[in-house]
């Protein structure tokens, strides 16, 4: 299993602006290839793609609209 995060290096500045997880492009359970997009966040005004780490069976832990914070998991990967 592999965990999907929210890279810490996402926020760029000091004043953590609040990130919101915008959108998945990939349903939950479905296959996905390592490198893959899979989910966009937005921090700020930037919307960030976010990429599976490992190739497997994507499992979404958080909803659209969630508020994520740096480095929180969204989601894992089951081989």
């Amino acid at each position: 299993m592999a965990d999907v995060h929210v890279a810490e290096e996402l926020w760029s500045t000091g004043m953590l602006p609040e990130g919101v997880l915008e959108r998945w492009f990939v349903a939950d359970g479905a296959r996905v290839r390592a490198g893959e997009a899979v989910a966009a966040v937005r921090i700020g005004e930037a919307l960030h793609d976010i990429a599976s780490p490992a190739e497997g069976r994507l499992m979404v832990l958080a909803p659209v609209n969630e508020v994520v914070d740096p480095g929180c998991i969204i989601a894992e990967v089951h081989a």
